[in-house]
């Protein structure tokens, strides 16, 4: 393949990013008030973080949300079964990836995405809040990015809430005692996110955050300085 040829190749791929985007942004504009639930692809139904996710997305839904998955299995299929259940709107986010990921059942919506970057826009775009249960490094991604994006100012605060305490209580600890101890983050920042295993709890933080928290880029947010 010549140099010529590989850039060729590299310019056509931009087209089917772009599709991406543009299904993904056309999709789910439409959506209306939507709340992202991340975890782990590997929990049976039989477990309690599955059962958990299942009644916080009934109960999500019954309060007028929409609920956004990467609309595999274990955790994501639990909380598209508890909104297609509930008579709600279940959209699932597939992904294409090697080991290759099965949609659940439960999707009266379902986009596939080749590109990590265009499906993780789509999450944060058309999400008012993340709900994060048990999950391995994926979940990890989603939790830290989404407090990242909060802590930069490329989202206005929007409520990121861990479900599943026993599960979480080591990596806040190390969050509260590690990063505070050695000045990688501040104080204030452990108030961005809440810990809580109550699906009444996480609908009464939705219903008091407002709307989108989205910021386009380009997008300014000014302070004003104290006064000395």
């Amino acid at each position: 393949m010549t140099i010529e040829g590989d850039f060729s190749r590299e310019t056509w791929r931009v087209f089917r990013i772009m599709a991406e985007f543009v299904e993904g942004f056309d999709e789910l504009s439409k959506l209306g008030p939507a709340v992202s639930i991340f975890g782990s692809a590997r929990t049976q139904p039989d477990n309690q973080y599955y059962q958990l996710t299942e009644r916080t997305a009934a109960k999500l839904v019954q309060n007028g949300f929409a609920i956004i998955t990467g609309g595999g299995g274990g955790i994501m299929e639990a909380a598209n079964k508890g909104a297609f259940e509930a008579k709600g709107k279940s959209v699932g986010l597939n992904i294409e990836i090697p080991q290759e990921q099965i949609p659940n059942e439960y999707q009266n919506l379902s986009l596939s995405f080749r590109y990590f970057f265009a499906r993780k826009m789509m999450f944060m775009k058309y999400a008012q809040a993340f709900v994060i249960l048990p999950g391995g490094f994926g979940t990890m991604d989603e939790f830290f990015e989404s407090l990242t994006l909060i802590q930069t100012l490329k989202m206005e605060r929007f409520p990121v809430v861990l479900m599943g305490s026993e599960y979480w209580k080591g990596l806040l600890d190390w969050i509260e005692h590690a990063m505070i101890k050695d000045g990688t983050i501040s104080k204030e920042d452990v108030s961005l996110y809440t810990l809580t295993d109550d699906p009444e709890e996480v609908v009464d933080i939705l219903q008091k955050s407002g709307g989108p928290k989205w910021i386009e880029p380009g997008g300014v947010v000014t302070f004003k300085a104290n006064s000395v």
